[in-house]
């Protein structure tokens, strides 16, 4: 049954059906989660003897630090470093391991060019500074920047990444803009991977502020649906090779590896940003948790470990994938909408028909099922079509998730039949 097909008549008997179903759905009291990427209880027990390592008297790293005390340096433990380099595209020495949270990195990455400068600038803070930032992406990064003031620009996304014609024109011909947002590998929402051309293009493209960086959030390098372990290309190299090699700040972390709550946080550079980075952290810090360094290189041991690791989260997450895809064909039949069935990463992004996507939040709120909330994918909340919900399947068990998705199309339903008769005035 195609909506944009019925007539009026035909719609408001569909509205009117869909309404009680919709009441019906109400009546149960349901309290589902769709909004975050969080691992589910399945996924966070295979790092479990997290809890055990590294063991009684095994506290002192390869290289002779003792784990328990000061010192050993703030860039983390090499032996963490060497496993996760290849997989982050920073060589060891180029990369610091922290607390858990790539995301505070970024903050502080912000922060310190904001008030200390770059290596290649003055401080950020001095001139009006905005950001690029594809559309639709991660939440959290455009709130960083309404934390501090900064413009976000938007940028449509295509399959291969961010639309380059136009951020090349934007680069070019704004000195304001400093920085662009990047989840290279399965983006946040879309699952889109970033071209090698892109890559290049993004690495080597004329900018008018000389400081300019991409925040190159690569919070899903190993995060595959597949037996394809997609890659992207080198930018540091292609930065390097373009003859800016301090544009690209690249970020990581095992939060959707290890233990979320308490895993650990990596950042990338070249040489002259990383020290930069470590001068001013070491105001703030005296050093990383090592214990912690200590605990994730006994678990995942090296790169293979770290591979096998990452197939068992994908045996339990990828048949939830599946199952979103299953049911949206089958309950979103004639519906005005369609989504991604992505190789890796965490989300599944959702169009709907223009105008609906607030409605259909509303209407899965009214029945007990959260939803991130629409425009989320936008900077600042507003999404200009309306149409973008982003699902996040791998928290809600199996049971819950199909009764999240069977309750998510109908509410979709509902809204764009109801706005199919505004368009016709009834």
């Amino acid at each position: 049954m195609d909506l944009t097909a019925l007539a009026p008549d035909e719609l408001a008997a569909r509205r009117d059906a869909l309404r009680a179903a919709h009441d019906d759905l109400r009546a149960r009291g349901l309290k589902l989660d769709l909004t975050r990427g969080k691992p589910s209880a399945e996924q966070l027990d295979l790092s479990e003897d997290l809890l055990d390592l590294p063991g009684t008297g095994r506290h002192t790293a390869p290289d002779g630090t003792d784990c328990r005390n000061y010192g050993g340096g703030l860039q983390g433990l090499r032996e963490l470093r060497e496993i996760f380099a290849p997989f982050v595209g920073v060589p060891a020495d180029q990369l610091v391991a922290m607390g858990n949270s790539s995301l505070a990195l970024m903050h502080d990455n912000l922060v310190f060019a904001l008030l200390n400068g770059t290596p290649d600038g003055g401080r950020w803070v001095d001139s009006e500074v905005a950001f690029v930032c594809p559309v639709p992406g991660y939440d959290r990064h455009f709130a960083l920047l309404d934390r501090y003031g900064i413009q976000a620009v938007p940028v449509p996304m295509t399959g291969d990444g961010p639309d380059m014609d136009v951020v090349e024109r934007l680069v070019a011909d704004d000195p304001r803009i400093k920085g662009m947002w990047c989840v290279p590998l399965y983006s946040n929402p879309t699952g889109a991977c970033y071209s090698a051309e892109t890559v290049r293009r993004l690495a080597a493209m004329p900018t008018a502020a000389p400081d300019f960086r991409l925040f190159w959030d690569n919070a899903y390098a190993v995060h595959h649906l597949t037996g394809t372990e997609h890659t992207v290309a080198d930018v540091l190299a292609e930065a390097e090779r373009a003859g800016h090699p301090n544009r690209p700040l690249v970020f990581a972390s095992t939060s959707k590896i290890t233990f979320a709550g308490s895993g650990v946080a990596f950042f990338g550079s070249s040489p002259a940003n990383v020290a930069a980075f470590l001068a001013s952290a070491s105001k703030r810090t005296i050093g990383p948790d090592k214990i912690n360094h200590l605990r994730h290189v006994a678990l995942l041991r090296d790169a293979e470990g770290l591979r096998a690791h990452m197939r068992r989260h994908r045996e339990i997450i990828r048949p939830k994938f599946e199952l979103v895809d299953e049911l949206l064909r089958k309950h979103l039949d004639g519906a005005v909408a369609s989504w991604t069935l992505p190789q890796g990463g965490y989300f599944i992004s959702l169009d709907v028909l223009d105008g609906c996507a607030r409605r259909t939040v509303e209407l899965a709120k009214q029945a007990g099922i959260a939803v991130t909330p629409a425009g989320a994918t936008f900077p600042g909340g507003n999404d200009p079509r309306d149409r973008n919900i982003r699902i996040a399947p791998t928290y809600p068990p199996t049971e819950e998730l199909t009764e999240a998705i069977t309750g998510l199309a109908l509410c979709v339903q509902l809204a764009e039949v109801e706005r199919l008769l505004a368009g016709n005035g009834r």
